[in-house]
């Protein structure tokens, strides 16, 4: 059917960046000459490397390829104002999507199968435009940092292992902050918050055969006790000790931030700000089930 949806021309980053992504992402640029050792040490042999492993063990999405997937990224594309990357999908069962850039050069995003085998077509392009939120964003060299930190330890012994240590904790908490910023990129493709925060539900306890079955009015219920915990310092206590050491905010923490971000004007003036005749169009999705 036809959905109407914004096509979000000339939309910038910081229109819709996370506070606390732009916080931790200040705190790594003060750290001198990291930019540069990522790019000049990592940056072309991860980049040869990510690239040799998804030609030889992934598909390739295309016009010719998984048609429908790779119409679900170009659609993304235009709404956020993004040059297309490259799609990957990976056999794997763990549910997972990632994304590598290196400051443009061959941006690629890799979606397992698991995970889109319990998910709809709309929730599909949801984790597409999140990750297409990293490139809108410029996270490429931090986020090339957090790929490869979870791939190896010890990383960086020339630095010696305390500051290698540090600067793991200091990476991490960026990539935890940064995926509210990309959660936001996915709102503004989908523009139904419902959309994003089904996919963080199905994240949290779904499968191909339970995801149908999920209640997600319950799951954002359960996403509101959770951030309520918050109102005693005890809770609050807990709440950091669980998430300081995940790659990742947990996944009801990101929802009850979608619900609020959704209601903000921040939010709507993105979608409602004039910027070309063009700004309205319709997009048609096979598949999809409104």
């Amino acid at each position: 059917m036809n959905l109407s949806r914004k096509i979000l021309i000339g939309l910038k980053a910081d229109g819709f960046r996370h506070p606390l992504d732009l916080q931790a992402t200040n705190t790594l640029k003060q750290l001198p000459g990291l930019d540069i050792a990522i790019r000049s040490v990592l940056g072309s042999v991860a980049e040869q490397f990510f690239y040799l492993n998804n030609i030889a063990s992934s598909i390739l999405v295309s016009e010719r390829q998984l048609p429908h997937l790779h119409q679900l990224l170009l659609e993304a594309c235009q709404i956020l104002d993004l040059e297309p990357p490259q799609l990957y999908i990976q056999q794997n069962p763990t549910p997972n999507a990632y994304t590598f850039a290196m400051r443009g050069k061959q941006p690629f995003i890799m979606m397992h199968t698991s995970l889109i085998e319990m998910l709809t077509p709309e929730e599909i392009q949801a984790v597409i435009a999140h990750e297409l939120g990293h490139l809108k964003c410029e996270h490429g060299v931090y986020l090339t940092m957090a790929n490869i930190m979870t791939l190896a330890t010890n990383l960086l012994p020339f630095w010696g292992a305390a500051i290698a240590q540090s600067l793991q904790e200091q990476i991490m908490q960026w990539v935890r902050c940064a995926e509210f910023s990309c959660d936001r990129a996915a709102l503004l493709a989908t523009q139904d918050p419902k959309v994003m925060m089904s996919v963080l539900m199905k994240l949290t306890g779904g499968s191909p055969s339970l995801a149908p079955q999920l209640n997600l009015e319950a799951f954002i219920e359960q996403a509101r006790d959770y951030d309520s915990i918050s109102n005693h310092s005890l809770g609050e206590t807990l709440k950091i000790f669980q998430t300081g050491q995940l790659t990742h905010p947990v996944p009801v923490i990101r929802a009850r931030e979608i619900e609020r971000w959704a209601s903000t004007p921040q939010y709507h003036n993105l979608l409602t700000c004039d910027r070309s005749a063009a700004s309205n169009f319709q997009l048609r999705h096979r598949g999809f089930k409104i």
